[in-house]
């Protein structure tokens, strides 16, 4: 299967391999995303040496894991290391002996390694520090979906790992334009609304698109893959956390409890909503989940405090319209289309498919080169949903819209529009123009209303912009 996207992965992947030096490469991203196919598709299995580590193994079992892969490695099965420091001289063997101009060992799901008093960090500091950082010829790749190990002991390492990484690749979900084209690469011909409608329950997650079965139609692939006996997806929010956080109970509290709120929680917000102590651990799971890409922190101009917002899609769908409840119609997700809470729910996921695709917004708005500052807003009186901080002296208010046929501002709709300008202006203490981007699944008709207040109308074809 071809790789679909990842042009700076690739690029870096690919001046890496050409690298005359030794080289220490850190992937990451969370449980799905596609770390391990981009790197084994890349090299083509073609490793040095490859290595995974055991989800929820103990120590021993990590390490006649690694045991085993040296064995397969190598042409003489060595003695059996004791610990991780006897494991790494066996890796050291192997890679002494290989012919290959590029050595590549690969190193995947590295957290799941550093079992509770195993010393592997250890070993991998003394491993690197001492040997592997002078081979020209080798790189070396570690890999993990628990996002906030990877930052904490291996990108930000404050030990001997510390500023020995040459290059680290946080690996996101796919965008709206890099989802069409590899649903297309799977025979998947669904339009533009279709494929956000897709996104917007599962993100640009590439194993869960993997599962849409192409002569389905998307109704009956969310029926067939969420509400289903026996449904794929029907578990895996809760394999999710766990896979990525211990104690991961408490992480849940906190995406549940965002989940609850459109424009975020402040911390004090989150600690009251879900019981937990407002202090370090609680700095802790935040960090963690953001680094993950489950939430966003943003501090919004009127704010004394970051609000913390819930944007991975997949959790939102989940909490949504699966947690807590037990569906027994085989054809649920039809028949929520016909509902107002399916409504509600394509209106506030619009919204984050814009968050998600800022970027394109931006080049519709031509302003990519500007410096920016992206953020929802809420004042006494008016809820915005997104403001556009510019450095040009212009704030872009942009209003969202999700509609089953081409949107109409109504008079009503103008007098709020009137009043969310106004509030915006009183919030910068600077002059700022103000102007009012549309931003719909489709073109809006142009009346009275829409000709006095809109500067811009931004459509869905334009956020599957490259």
């Amino acid at each position: 299967m071809q790789l679909i996207g990842r042009k700076r992965e690739i690029e870096e992947l690919t001046r890496l391999k050409e690298s005359s030096q030794a080289e220490f490469v850190a992937l990451y991203g969370r449980r799905r995303v596609g770390k391990t196919w981009l790197v084994r598709s890349f090299f083509r299995d073609n490793f040095t040496f490859y290595s995974t580590g055991i989800a929820r193994g103990n120590r021993q079992e990590q390490l006649q894991n690694f045991y085993k892969s040296i064995c397969s490695y190598s042409k003489t099965a060595p003695e059996q290391p004791k610990d991780w420091y006897e494991a790494f001289d066996l890796l050291k063997d192997v890679i002494k002996r290989s012919r290959q101009r590029k050595k590549v060992v690969f190193l995947d799901e590295l957290p799941w390694m550093d079992t509770q008093k195993s010393e592997f960090l250890k070993a991998l500091d003394l491993f690197w520090n001492s040997w592997g950082s002078m081979q020209s010829s080798l790189l070396f790749i570690v890999c993990g979906s628990a996002a906030s190990w990877m930052v904490k002991n291996i990108i930000t390492s404050k030990g001997g790992l510390h500023n020995r990484l040459t290059c680290h690749l946080h690996l996101s979900p796919f965008t709206l334009a890099e989802t069409r084209q590899y649903l297309h690469s799977q025979g998947v011909r669904w339009n533009e609304d279709l494929i956000a409608e897709c996104y917007m329950i599962m993100g640009g997650i590439p194993y869960y698109l993997h599962l849409l079965d192409k002569s389905l139609s998307l109704a009956q692939n969310i029926d067939r893959l969420f509400f289903a006996n026996n449904a794929l997806l029907k578990t895996e929010f809760d394999n999710l956390y766990k896979s990525l956080f211990r104690k991961s109970e408490e992480y849940v509290k906190i995406i549940t409890a965002l989940g609850k709120k459109r424009s975020g929680h402040t911390r004090d917000d989150i600690a009251n909503a879900t019981g937990l102590t407002n202090g370090g651990g609680m700095t802790r799971r935040l960090d963690e989940l953001e680094q993950c890409g489950f939430i966003r922190r943003y501090k919004p101009v009127n704010g004394r405090s970051p609000l913390f917002q819930l944007v991975d899609f997949y959790s939102l769908f989940h909490l949504q319209f699966i947690n807590g409840t037990r569906h027994f119609d085989r054809e649920a997700w039809l028949h929520l289309q016909a509902t107002p809470r399916y409504n509600t729910w394509l209106g506030l996921s619009f919204e984050r498919l814009c968050f998600a695709h800022v970027h394109a917004i931006h080049k519709a708005l031509g302003i990519t080169g500007v410096a920016t500052k992206t953020y929802p807003m809420q004042t006494a009186n008016a809820q915005m949903d997104m403001v556009i901080e510019r450095a040009d002296k212009v704030v872009s208010l942009c209003e969202m819209k999700y509609t089953a046929k081409p949107y109409a501002i109504t008079k009503q709709e103008a007098d709020k529009l009137r009043n969310r300008v106004e509030e915006l202006k009183g919030c910068f203490s600077t002059q700022k123009q103000v102007l009012v981007t549309l931003v719909s699944n489709c073109n809006s008709k142009k009346n009275a209303y829409y000709n006095s207040l809109i500067t811009n109308n931004i459509i869905l074809k334009d956020l599957f912009s490259e």
